[in-house]
């Protein structure tokens, strides 16, 4: 996999992500917990496509 179709992934996952924590906080049953771990990820991926696109 090239380094620009693994960036448009993460950035795929990410999008899907930022979904699926607006619909969690949208919903009056979704722990808040939850919610903070799919943050977490968001933010790893962020951190990782920072990382990968400034090379």
């Amino acid at each position: 996999m090239s380094l620009s179709s693994h960036i448009a992934e993460l950035r795929r996952k990410h999008e899907h992500l930022s979904e699926k924590v607006e619909t969690a906080q949208r919903s009056p049953g979704v722990d808040d917990l939850v919610i903070a771990d799919m943050k977490k990820q968001k933010l790893r991926l962020k951190e990782e496509i920072e990382r990968l696109s400034h090379h």
